[in-house]
């Protein structure tokens, strides 16, 4: 049985990089993840009862799942769609009074995200490739609610709105065959988080972009 998994193993690897395989259109699947963060240019504050309750960005990268499906046309010059769901966030710290509480803020997204990447490929195999980005917010953990509920002591009704944010993303690609490697940078022009707050004064200071470096393994079907 171990041998015939073993066969199996070989047998599928050897027809995913088959050299001879160059179409002028692919479709595939892939899988990979993301190292992502969110960040602005401002810091959320607040003065429930005259403590000072403050978001401040976080250093730390999130890991999530990023996969789904993908098109592309052409061989030297082409433009790749894709269809992906991708898990982003990022870690903010959480001061009371000026002095870091016990935990960190994690915010954790779940997206519908559809790149279309116009890319150029170099010697049959190394590709460069950049292009825009629309990402659809499916859900959100609900940490940031749960957060300002903590320090208010009543239901804030805190909840992010933008649910549509719009992008770009930019890296490089190495082919193989039926397999391919992409590690790409992923950039905002748009606020992916905005707070929906009784406050807008309060609200407006939470302008939020994202940015992530995102690594795939993609397998061409056909």
């Amino acid at each position: 049985m171990k041998n015939m998994m073993i066969a199996l193993c070989m047998l599928t690897i050897s027809y995913a990089a088959n050299a001879q395989y160059d179409p002028a259109f692919r479709f595939g699947i892939k899988a990979g993840a993301n190292l992502s963060n969110i960040n602005g240019s401002k810091d959320l504050s607040l003065s429930p009862g005259g403590n000072a309750f403050d978001f401040r960005d976080n250093d730390n990268r999130s890991l999530g799942f990023a996969g789904g499906v993908f098109f592309r046309f052409g061989k030297t010059l082409y433009i790749q769609p894709e269809l992906l769901l991708s898990q982003k966030g990022g870690k903010f710290n959480v001061y009371e009074d000026g002095v870091l509480n016990d935990g960190k803020v994690d915010v954790r997204f779940s997206n519908f995200d559809v790149p279309v990447l116009f890319g150029v490929r170099i010697a049959k195999f190394f590709r460069v490739n950049v292009g825009p980005m629309a990402s659809l917010r499916l859900s959100n953990n609900g940490k940031i609610g749960d957060s300002f509920e903590a320090v208010t002591g009543e239901n804030s009704g805190a909840e992010f709105k933008n649910r549509l944010a719009f992008g770009y993303q930019a890296g490089v690609g190495v082919d193989f065959g039926r397999l391919s490697l992409d590690v790409r940078y992923e950039g905002n022009f748009t606020d992916i988080s905005k707070i929906q707050f009784a406050n807008a004064t309060t609200a407006s200071q939470f302008g939020k972009k994202s940015n992530l470096f995102q690594a795939t393994l993609g397998l061409a079907i056909f």
